[in-house]
């Protein structure tokens, strides 16, 4: 059975969200925090600026230290903005911060859970403490949603590393929020775990769930995500529609094998950027607004060598996200 999400525990709020449901599932505006005063201070946020919409499934990326996890937990209710606004669901963070919890549900990177309790009873504590009704809690389903129903009176301490963390995310759906945010949700978990929890995820998603993630995997980013966030020193560098950032870097590179073997590079070639790998092989970085791959190999052939094998490879989300936060850090626009 799937769970919706727009099912609300706190029966006002659920009125509320069948009567308007927003475009945006998570709005900030100028958001700014500075932990400690005077010459203590540290600016973390700068001016932040975001929108996500209802059922997106958006990343939010940076080097560590860059501010996502302070604004997560701004939006989380954890941590004191100094100015600025954010709106969850469409609800002010300040003037109703009982909505904008109900609202939210977050999946942390460390599994803080109780060894001694069961996952049942780790749904049942976590559905108290937002106030679910016992007539409202459907925490059999929610455990056989995330698979546990087997495990469901097992103790904690007994469970695997991925059947913990698919009970992190069931503690953030005990009160069926319409937005979940996953904070390095694979970290330290192996490869056939993370297939199996992005498999859930993928579900959670299909069902309406707008999904916030932060990952330095950025090959799920590029994977999962349809709309990403780059932030660093605190502020947003970038914030674009998956496919349109990956085209951001105006760059291709050309490996060719060639049937002779090599000593140099051939002058002809230096133009391209070319690099030789011995004996045979060639790696030629072209930017496709300014070069065509015809020319590319025209100029291989005019060399005198012939092509026995060719492969592409465009620029990925890891090259642009080390770009734009290199440019940051050097202070250029």
């Amino acid at each position: 059975m799937g769970l919706m999400a727009h099912d609300f525990a706190n029966e006002d709020v659920r009125a509320n969200s069948r009567a308007v449901v927003p475009d945006y599932a998570i709005t900030v505006r100028s958001l700014h925090k500075v932990y400690g005063r005077g010459e203590k201070a540290k600016t973390a946020l700068t001016s932040i600026d975001l929108d996500i919409p209802r059922g997106a499934f958006f990343g939010l990326l940076g080097p560590n230290g860059a501010g996502k996890s302070t604004l997560i937990n701004i939006l989380a209710g954890l941590v004191l903005k100094t100015s600025g606004t954010a709106r969850i669901w469409g609800y002010d963070i300040d003037t109703n911060a009982r909505a904008t919890r109900q609202a939210i549900g977050v999946v942390p990177q460390e599994l803080n859970i109780d060894p001694f309790f069961t996952p049942r009873e780790t749904l049942e504590l976590q559905a108290g403490l937002y106030g679910v009704p016992k007539r409202s809690r459907r925490t059999d389903e929610i455990l056989e949603a995330v698979g546990l129903s087997a495990q469901a009176d097992s103790y904690t301490r007994t469970l695997s590393g991925g059947m913990r963390r698919r009970l992190l995310v069931a503690k953030a759906l005990v009160h069926a929020p319409p937005i979940v945010v996953l904070d390095e949700p694979t970290a330290g978990v192996d490869v056939e775990l993370r297939q199996q929890f992005w498999t859930y995820v993928g579900r959670l998603h299909a069902d309406g769930t707008t999904i916030l993630l932060t990952t330095h995997y950025l090959e799920e980013a590029e994977r999962f995500c349809d709309r990403i966030a780059i932030i660093n020193h605190g502020s947003l560098v970038a914030c674009e529609a998956t496919p349109a950032l990956l085209t951001r870097l105006d760059s291709k590179i050309l490996t060719i094998s060639c049937a002779q073997d090599l000593t140099t590079l051939p002058p002809s070639l230096s133009t391209y950027g070319a690099q030789l790998f011995p004996p045979s092989r060639l790696a030629i970085r072209y930017r496709p607004s300014q070069t065509t791959v015809g020319d590319v190999l025209t100029a291989v052939q005019r060399a005198g060598l012939t092509i026995v094998d060719l492969t592409t490879e465009d620029s990925d989300l890891e090259d642009i996200f080390l770009a734009l936060t290199k440019r940051n850090t050097d202070g250029a626009t």
